[in-house]
């Protein structure tokens, strides 16, 4: 009987010491998930922001901030962390920095390039000449209801 309660506690011992081994984590054959967080920026969606945009014009660029400084509202952080399946992870980060309501400073390991913004579009504008009406579209339907002679 001693032996008995002696080897259940042994396997129950085990069983539990198992459930928090780090064994498992390199198993292989095994799918794990890539992890995605934060707002999900890139180098083209950094490369949108310009001096003097305003908070409204960065969120269409960006979205919303993750991370607002509560101290001042002048500086918003962007943080954007993926760890493919099993690999290490990796992490993309800005901060904004803002007078009043316009940008007017870019930090982090994303940064815009320094290229100029695109040119505004030439648009031509065509002049159409106007019809020379001898009557109004008013007077044509008056026209049908009244029987005067002509």
């Amino acid at each position: 009987m001693f032996l008995a309660l002696r080897l259940t506690s042994i396997l129950t011992a085990l069983v539990w010491l198992s459930a928090c081994s780090t064994l498992a984590i390199d198993v292989p054959l095994v799918y794990k998930i890539d992890i995605d967080q934060g707002n999900v920026i890139d180098q083209n969606m950094v490369n949108q922001l310009r001096p003097d945009m305003t908070k409204r014009q960065v969120i269409y660029v960006l979205g919303s901030p993750l991370l607002i400084d509560p101290f001042s509202t002048n500086r918003w952080d962007y943080i954007y962390s993926v760890q493919p399946g099993g690999e290490d992870r990796l992490q993309d980060r800005i901060a904004l920095f803002f007078a009043g309501d316009h940008l007017i400073h870019v930090e982090g390991n994303l940064t815009p390039d320094l290229n100029p913004p695109p040119p505004p579009p030439t648009e031509t504008t065509i002049e159409a000449p106007k019809r020379d009406l001898r009557r109004t579209l008013y007077e044509m339907i008056v026209d049908l209801f009244t029987f005067v002679e002509r």
